[in-house]
């Protein structure tokens, strides 16, 4: 809470500290009580986890999502250093999550093995992660409150000890993450176990947030609301639009092991809170609106975007991804960073060759410092030069670790690569290709293997893919950016799953490098299908997954096409025929070459 009155005469006290670069904490409008130590440009730890003050606290918010008349309320543990209770002032770090009371199982998911939906009209515009037990998980309390902060982990609406309902990423599970930062700005108001009002007199106001996954996108979601207090967010692995978790260019797909999923699912996961049934209308709110049987974009995923609202953040942003995650894939940090940049975010990135995981356990020692010095410098105004630093920290394929100035690559060149028919592998080409010959490739859609099965064999299993190779490369070459595939093809039904495969190619095989879906019917608009007739061609344009990766000299970049990727789309009958014109098909890469 902001200090008023005799608060403002306390001055902010700074044990003294040990080397140059320390610099006492600033208050620019405010005066608080504070008391830490500085060592090589971070805070070090002078307070006691054992005497720390632990309290639970049920935070009003001002949405009713449960819909029973009165507010829903966030319940939340708290953990803070003992001198808190004798004048001490501390800012917050704090996580919002629906995973600490655990998950419903068994849980049911939507069967993918079914056929495609077919449009009839033509077309016009108009899990995340795993539960943990209740209490006070991961690493930020053990490390921070030594330190000097205070610790929150509270639980999101319709989950735990909170009330609500769960709604996957709309405005309702966004007001009750910015709750807690309005109690500890003295703007709403909370309540003990006996109904007894509490207030967070020992907090400065200034609030960090982190996490991982659905743990991280709440950060990402309170951020663009501009809520004073919230001073930065350390998203990792998280997303910054739901429809490019569940969807991909109007395609139903699926997060990386969770085949079946979509937000009610998720939602009825994670609601955790006692009556549940109270929620039956929301989660049947949620199931009409995703419009699983489309795949179109709607309001409902409109609504659950926070990329069109970044221009609203006022926190700095610690952006951590993995460029193997294939659960929240990397576009959803692809767009945030394009975003940030656009809207003059202060941010910094680490990107890592890991999948859906913190970087804690991925380069501990590094990451503790940087966030250290990232926390100190945002919520007690050391100046311990982080924002000096490059600002991305990229880790190689050989686990390697380098800085670059901004992401993606500046060297990097969009390059349009062209296909060519051959008799057995394609070829793919820097230079256009002559359509005298016009060759054509069919592949035969077979959803019973998965893409990793299909490209072991390229020229052995031609009759289900069409594959397209450079010669090998005579030095290495750098992908950094989005990958972008231009298919000129006609099917023999009305609809079928499009996907293109970016691959490494050598003597030791055929590796996925990233990959890219679209339902051919959002041909010109994600929000609406348009029916296309068999057996007529059209040209199909969509993104791959955004990543870095450096092929090596002697390795072959290479284009698949398949139809469907049976670990990540629908998965319909087999025996779809697409007919693919390759001298009218390309893909364009942005290249360090």
């Amino acid at each position: 809470m902001k200090k008023t009155g005799l608060m403002l005469m306390l001055c902010a006290s700074l044990v003294v500290p040990t080397t140059a670069d320390a610099a006492p904490v600033s208050d620019t409008n405010d005066t608080y009580n504070t008391n830490i130590a500085i060592e090589n440009g971070m805070t070090q730890p002078i307070y006691s986890m054992d005497d720390a003050i632990q309290e639970e606290v049920y935070i009003e918010t001002t949405v009713d999502s449960d819909n029973d008349g009165e507010p829903d309320r966030v319940h939340a543990k708290i953990i803070r250093p003992a001198e808190t209770e004798q004048g001490l002032d501390v800012p917050v770090l704090y996580t919002m999550s629906p995973y600490y009371a655990g998950l419903n199982f068994p849980l049911e998911f939507y069967n993918v093995d079914q056929p495609l939906n077919v449009v009839n009209h033509p077309g016009k515009p108009l899990l995340t992660g795993q539960g943990n037990a209740a209490g006070l998980p991961g690493y930020l309390d053990d490390y921070f409150v030594p330190r000097g902060y205070a610790f929150i982990a509270a639980e999101s609406i319709g989950t735990g000890q909170s009330n609500g309902c769960p709604t996957t990423g709309d405005f309702q599970e966004v007001e009750g993450t910015k709750a807690v930062i309005d109690w500890l700005n003295g703007r709403a108001d909370a309540y003990n176990e006996n109904g007894e009002q509490v207030t967070a007199d020992w907090s400065t106001g200034k609030v960090g947030m982190a996490g991982v996954s659905y743990n991280g996108t709440l950060p990402n979601a309170v951020a663009t609301t501009g809520v004073d207090g919230l001073e930065t967010i350390v998203p990792i692995g998280a997303i910054s639009d739901w429809y490019d978790y569940y969807r991909s260019n109007g395609a139903v797909i699926a997060p990386g092991g969770y085949q079946g999923e979509d937000t009610d699912v998720l939602a009825k996961a994670v609601m955790t809170r006692e009556n549940p049934e109270v929620c039956a209308g929301q989660m049947e709110n949620l199931t009409e609106g995703q419009d699983r049987e489309t795949g179109d974009y709607n309001d409902y995923w409109y609504a659950r975007n926070y990329v069109k609202d970044a221009k609203n953040i006022e926190a700095s942003v610690l952006l951590v991804h993995g460029l193997n995650d294939w659960n929240v894939k990397t576009e959803q940090f692809q767009q945030w960073w394009e975003a940030l940049e656009k809207n003059n975010v202060p941010r910094k990135m680490w990107l890592h060759q890991k999948g859906h995981t913190d970087p804690y356990y991925v380069r501990q020692e590094a990451w503790m410092t940087t966030l250290n010095k990232w926390f100190d410098y945002w919520l007690y105004d050391v100046k311990n030069g982080i924002m000096d630093e490059p600002m991305v920290d990229i880790q190689r394929e050989d686990q390697s670790w380098e800085t670059m100035a901004d992401w993606p690559a500046e060297e990097a060149k969009e390059t349009k690569l062209h296909f060519r028919a051959e008799e057995r592998i394609g070829s793919l080409s820097f230079s256009p290709v002559a359509n005298s010959r016009k060759k054509e490739d069919r592949i035969i859609d077979d959803p019973s293997r998965t893409a990793e099965t299909l490209v072991e064999d390229l020229n052995g299993n031609k009759a289900n893919l069409a594959a397209y190779l450079t010669e090998p490369l005579d030095k290495e070459m750098r992908l950094s950016g989005v990958p972008e595939v231009s298919l000129r093809a006609e099917f023999d039904r009305p609809t079928a799953n499009l996907t293109a495969l970016l691959v490494d190619h050598s003597k030791d095989g055929t590796e996925i490098i990233t990959r890219g879906w679209m339902d051919p019917q959002n041909i010109t608009s994600d929000w609406k299908a348009k029916s296309l007739s068999p057996g007529k061609e059209y040209t199909f344009q969509w993104d791959m997954q955004p990543d870095d990766y450096v092929f090596e000299s002697g390795h072959q970049l290479g284009v698949v096409i398949i139809s469907t990727d049976h670990d990540y789309t629908l998965r319909p009958e087999g025996g779809t025929t697409i007919t693919i014109n390759p001298a009218s098909s390309y893909i364009k890469l942005p290249l360090v070459r």
